[in-house]
């Protein structure tokens, strides 16, 4: 499952940091520390999200 989990992270973690990037310059920030905090928030919220979905994948 541990393949599966780091496989799946590949994809939505860069599916969550992007969306958070994109949600931080919609609301105005434009710093690059705002930029780098969101990506990295998207990235970290990737592995329990991750972890849920392949727990669904392998049942």
């Amino acid at each position: 499952m541990l393949t599966l989990m780091l496989i799946l992270h590949i994809f939505l973690g860069s599916t969550l940091a992007g969306t958070a990037v994109i949600a931080v310059l919609s609301m105005g920030y434009t710093s690059a520390t705002a930029i780098v905090l969101a990506a990295a928030a998207g990235f970290v919220a990737a592995f329990p999200v991750s972890y849920l979905v392949a727990r669904k994948l392998e049942s």
